[in-house]
């Protein structure tokens, strides 16, 4: 069976220029990957299709970057920790999510699942990618 593949990578890129946040949608099953891979985890399926994902999200879980664990460049965006994210969508993901900090991680960890939402920032080499921030009201 042959797959007719896609430049995956750039059009993610090229989506997130325009200000596009997208994921890869099975027509099969319904389930939504993001980041974007060829085939359905669901269901295996290889004929997914371009979705744009809204950016609503839930965090489940919170994990203060360690010294060795923490990327320079992120120091730019503030305070920060990875967690694991839910997307309305339903796929989940680990991610960076900007606003928590070692003072407010107790307090957020205790609200948790938190409302959170996609922002497209731009990177150290000017390309873009997708971080998280808390909603304001939680």
């Amino acid at each position: 069976m042959a797959i007719k593949l896609e430049k995956v990578v750039e059009k993610f890129y090229l989506g997130l220029e325009e200000g596009k946040i997208l994921g890869r949608k099975c027509p099969e099953c319904g389930n939504v990957e993001f980041p974007p891979v060829y085939a359905c985890n669901a269901c295996g399926s290889y004929e997914t299709e371009w979705y744009e994902i809204r950016g609503k999200a839930k965090l489940h879980s919170i994990v203060l970057p360690a010294a060795l664990s923490s990327k320079p460049e992120y120091k730019k965006m503030g305070k920060f920790a990875y967690g694991e994210v839910e997307l309305e969508e339903g796929t989940r993901l680990n991610a960076v999510v900007r606003g928590i900090s070692k003072k407010n991680r107790a307090e957020l960890t205790e609200k948790l699942p938190l409302n959170i939402h996609a922002s497209i920032i731009e990177r150290d080499g000017g390309f873009k990618t997708v971080v998280f921030d808390l909603d304001e009201e939680q």
